[in-house]
């Protein structure tokens, strides 16, 4: 038997349903951290007892997955993540990414950084989705997006020496970035999200901008 289908999925709640109380800076530095005290409405009414959450404030940021369409392959970097020092290599398979600075639109940073991480242009892009890594203590949000490149431009270690990055390029077919996501070699949630999506949309886009 098949299961009755919900589409209609409404939140009850709104941010009017929470009461905040304080907001305390506990560290301002190359991320913030911050302690917050609230109470919110519960579902059987009423309301909650004081909450108090420390709050990782790591501001919104973009993904891009930077496909081929005529080549079928993708742009893949390879970076050191900090988050990872402890693990068998703290060298990640990632998407283009990147913090969204004051003024500018999620679109805006995908394109910039593709060129400052990939060295290759945008010629046309398209929103997958948008997603919080980790609501239950991070403010961050990710907006994701892939993007029509030429992968034959794709060469060579990028990054901005400023931020300390050191980025290397890799240009590989989707079937093969497809099977890094599989084997659990790509660990990176963002890249993970837009390579499943191309795996599911790669016909229609395909045929979309190969005809432009």
């Amino acid at each position: 038997m098949t299961a009755p289908s919900n589409t209609q999925l409404n939140n009850q709640f709104t941010s009017d349903d929470v009461e905040l109380l304080s907001k305390i800076s506990l560290y301002d530095g190359f991320f913030k951290m911050t302690k917050v005290s609230f109470r919110h409405q519960l579902f059987k009414g009423g309301w909650s007892e004081v909450i108090e959450r420390e709050l990782f404030e790591r501001g919104h940021a973009v993904a891009l997955l930077p496909y081929d369409p005529i080549t079928d392959s993708v742009v893949l970097i390879e970076q050191i993540r900090v988050g990872v020092l402890g693990s068998d290599s703290p060298w990640q398979y990632e998407i283009v990414a990147g913090m969204i600075d004051k003024g500018q639109s999620a679109e805006q940073v995908a394109i910039r950084e593709t060129q400052e991480e990939a060295g290759i242009s945008v010629s046309n892009l398209e929103k997958i989705t948008h997603f919080y890594p980790s609501s239950g203590g991070c403010t961050e949000r990710l907006d994701v997006f892939v993007g029509q490149v030429d992968a034959s431009k794709a060469t060579g270690v990028h990054g901005l020496k400023e931020e300390g990055e050191d980025i290397r390029v890799h240009v590989v077919t989707r079937e093969e970035a497809y099977a890094l996501v599989t084997r659990g070699v790509i660990e990176n949630a963002a890249s993970i999200i837009a390579l499943q999506w191309l795996e599911l949309n790669v016909s229609r886009l395909r045929l979309q901008w190969n005809s432009k």
